[in-house]
């Protein structure tokens, strides 16, 4: 697996970049936020507890308003994962499904252990957050998918059955590796995402997800992103559940005003392609940022998820500035998502003033180390 030569960097492109991928990464962590409290509670019970109109602004979970769920942690390792695999080409080896299973066991240390080992000097700086040693609801599926060392993939995926939309959720890092081709993305995306859910469903709504971030970040509207994520996918086997999916939230976007029901409808019944559904379908319709992301928690289906899908592709879509401010200012991890998101801008932009394999800074290896 490779890459393509990147882009052409200019200081305005490297500023937009630069805003998309913080955008992204905070996107994921408010939605997250938001549609957590009310994740798995029927509309009914959404507006008995927070009223008529449900959850329309953070509220407390895990003791504290902003809290984020395990879908925000993986995501960020993700990250921590993709700038490792650049850092580590250096030494001639290039393999990124690796070093994203190496981020994903870092991320089964944290709902494990205590708190960081600084004994343990490959783990890297975000190894070392302690905020993020807290069990946050990780399903089943993560914990044996990353519960032994053994890496899953699409040969011998680990949890074949799984079809869940937490592979898709800590995808949209893939998204913003915009000088890859899309079928590179996919790819990537896919051999990542049966490392814990091995079903096609999953791993297919993981790719298709990716790829629309992608091109989003290039700076393409939703509906071209998503017409190009269906082009790529008619040649994967077993692409039908997920294409229909993203056919169905086209579809909806003509059929009158938004509602919870047609959310939860095309959410079904929390599966990764339903889920996926829904998210594009509320950034489509949604009239701001806030607006998809309410439409995206208040509903019946898996909330956090949702609201999680739909924030990724609203902040790559608008960039970092759209976001609603009073919620980023509460927002659990904030500065270590926004350190994550410049250190990625930078190994993107301008890798190759920070390491090569002739030499590189010692600041960048302590944070990436080659290991």
């Amino acid at each position: 697996m490779g890459a393509t030569a990147g882009p052409v960097w200019g200081r305005a492109e490297q500023q937009d970049f630069r805003s998309r991928v913080r955008g992204t990464l905070l996107g994921v962590a408010v939605g997250d936020a938001l549609g957590a409290p009310v994740d798995g509670m029927g509309i009914e019970e959404i507006r008995e507890t927070y009223g008529p109109e449900g959850v329309v602004d953070l509220v407390p979970a895990h003791g504290r308003r902003g809290a984020v769920t395990h879908l925000t942690q993986l995501t960020l390792f993700s990250v921590d994962g993709l700038i490792r695999a650049q850092v580590r080409r250096d030494t001639g080896a290039w393999h990124p499904p690796t070093d994203l299973h190496r981020a994903y066991l870092r991320w089964a240390a944290t709902q494990r252990d205590w708190g960081p080992d600084e004994r343990r000097e490959e783990d890297g700086w975000l190894a070392r957050e302690e905020w993020l040693y807290a069990r946050r609801g990780p399903t089943r599926a993560l914990l044996i998918g990353f519960g032994d060392e053994k890496m899953g993939t699409l040969e011998t995926p680990k949890n074949p059955g799984e079809a869940g939309p937490e592979a898709a959720a800590r995808s949209a890092p893939f998204g913003l590796l915009v000088g890859w081709e899309p079928q590179l993305v996919v790819q990537l995306a896919v051999e990542c995402a049966a490392q814990s859910h091995g079903h096609p469903t999953a791993y297919l709504a993981a790719a298709a997800y990716a790829v629309i971030v992608h091109g989003l970040a290039r700076g393409e509207s939703l509906d071209g992103a998503v017409q190009h994520a269906l082009a790529i996918l008619v040649a994967r086997p077993g692409h039908e559940p997920v294409s229909g999916a993203l056919q169905q939230a086209l579809g909806a976007v003509r059929q009158g005003i938004p509602t919870p029901g047609r959310v939860e409808e095309l959410a079904g019944d929390g599966t990764a392609e339903g889920v996926l559904s829904a998210a594009v379908y509320c950034t489509l319709v949604g009239e701001d940022v806030r607006h998809g992301l309410r439409l995206a928690a208040n509903h019946g289906g898996p909330s956090a998820a949702a609201t999680a899908l739909t924030g990724g592709l609203l902040g790559a879509l608008h960039g970092e500035t759209a976001l609603p401010p009073a919620w980023l200012a509460e927002l659990e991890g904030r500065p270590t998502i926004l350190e994550l998101a410049d250190d990625f801008a930078m190994e993107m932009t301008q890798g190759p003033a920070l390491h090569s394999p002739a030499g590189a800074s010692p600041a960048w290896l302590a944070r990436y180390p080659r290991a």
